[in-house]
């Protein structure tokens, strides 16, 4: 009997919690980027909370052996349920041309202080591999964990943004994986079209628009100027001559005059 007031007395504080009117500001920020996929969590809320829930539950039993610590913390489970949903609920992720993007807004350990929010964008050249992965306990819930794992020097996987409560990890780690096979065959058609503009380039370029210089062949001067040019040397041979049969003249007369 005890047990069964208990379970109605959480299951009515957390209703009355989240019936409370939430003061948080509207998100009025739209993104420049269209939204290529976007990851729902609703229907994992129920699992999400159970499973978070007996994790809790688990810990608290232990302490409570332990140091007698673990009975605060399962007085503290309506509050953590609480926690848990408007969590969950907050949640917004979604692939975008370039980038994947993780928002969401939960309470403080204590509510009444106010909410963290927390926004991550992780580029999608800088994505390595999505991982999903499942333990024991997620497996008797039906919850899995996906892991976004970074390019580069290997980092531990606490460092990588790791996200719980997915409806469907397998689609959304499909749709992350197809962007980026569709961006490198983008980056590589711009390659091959940059390699084939190369040669017009080339063509069209200030230095192949200048004349070339002319080079005149033999073959291509004309018959007649050969000719023209065979008259002149045998004039000028001719010229030669007389003037060296002059000169031989005028040297033989100066050698008969007598002394």
């Amino acid at each position: 009997m005890g047990t069964g007031d208990q379970v109605v007395e959480i299951e009515s504080l957390e209703r009355s919690l989240l019936s409370e009117p939430v003061n948080r500001e509207e998100e009025t920020e739209t993104d420049d980027e269209p939204v290529l996929y976007t990851v729902s969590f609703a229907e994992m809320e129920e699992n999400f909370v159970k499973y978070q829930t007996a994790q809790w539950v688990l810990y608290s039993l232990v302490l409570i052996l332990a140091w007698g610590i673990g009975l605060i913390m399962l007085l503290y489970v309506p509050v953590r349920r609480y926690i848990l949903r408007r969590d969950i609920r907050s949640r917004k992720l979604y692939v975008t041309p370039n980038s994947i993007v993780y928002k969401v807004t939960r309470p403080v350990p204590i509510p009444c202080f106010g909410v963290l929010k927390k926004e991550k964008h992780v580029l999608l050249p800088s994505v390595a591999d999505v991982v999903i992965e499942q333990g024991y306990l997620q497996s008797l819930f039906g919850v899995y964990s996906l892991r976004i794992e970074n390019v580069g020097v290997r980092r531990p996987p606490s460092d990588d943004v790791q996200i719980q409560g997915i409806a469907d990890p397998s689609a959304f780690r499909k749709a992350v994986l197809t962007r980026l096979s569709n961006m490198r065959t983008e980056v590589f058609s711009k390659q091959v079209s940059a390699t084939e503009d190369a040669p017009n380039l080339r063509i069209h370029s200030p230095a192949a628009r200048l004349p070339q210089p002319r080079y005149v062949e033999r073959d291509a001067i004309p018959h007649s100027v050969d000719l023209a040019l065979l008259q002149k040397l045998e004039e000028v041979g001719s010229s030669m001559k007389r003037v060296q049969t002059l000169i031989e003249d005028q040297h033989s007369q100066t050698s008969e005059i007598p002394d």
